[in-house]
């Protein structure tokens, strides 16, 4: 019976030093699923701004694009489908041609320089800036002129 007594609060104590990293393993992974899910929607949404450029005349359609990419509608929205993703973060589409016997015209769309915001930008006392993703690019073949 003496070793139960010395036994007692290890339990918690155990739990004490392991939860910091238990409740950061945490952290890390929803923001690895916040961001995860952010990049889909925003490739997404570049690849259906290209696809629908594609279908209109070379410099045309540029800003219900744009709109495409930032409010998920040809019309400008209220609140953009990210948090942090502006008009700005769109580059200007580019028509050109690809390929050599034949040569197709082709409509490229981007997106660069979105930041990430973290919802744990401090976490014990640890201090967290945004995540900036890589440029984001669809092209499309785009009608003959």
């Amino acid at each position: 019976m003496p070793r139960i007594r010395h036994q007692r609060g290890v339990a918690i104590l155990e739990f004490a030093l392991v939860a910091p990293f238990l409740l950061m393993m945490v952290f890390i992974t929803t923001e690895f699923g916040r961001a995860f899910y952010a990049y889909n929607t925003l490739a997404k949404s570049v690849r259906d701004a290209s696809r629908y450029l594609s279908v209109y005349l070379p410099e045309t359609h540029i800003t219900e694009a744009s709109n495409l990419i930032v409010y998920g509608s040809i019309q400008a929205g209220a609140q953009p489908q990210l948090v942090n993703l502006t008009a700005a973060n769109v580059a200007a589409p580019v028509w050109g041609t690809a390929g050599a016997a034949p040569v197709i015209n082709v409509v490229t769309v981007r997106v660069t320089g979105y930041q990430f915001p973290l919802l744990t930008a401090s976490v014990f006392g640890l201090q967290f800036s945004g995540i900036t993703f890589p440029d984001i690019t669809a092209t499309m073949r785009s009608p003959q002129i």
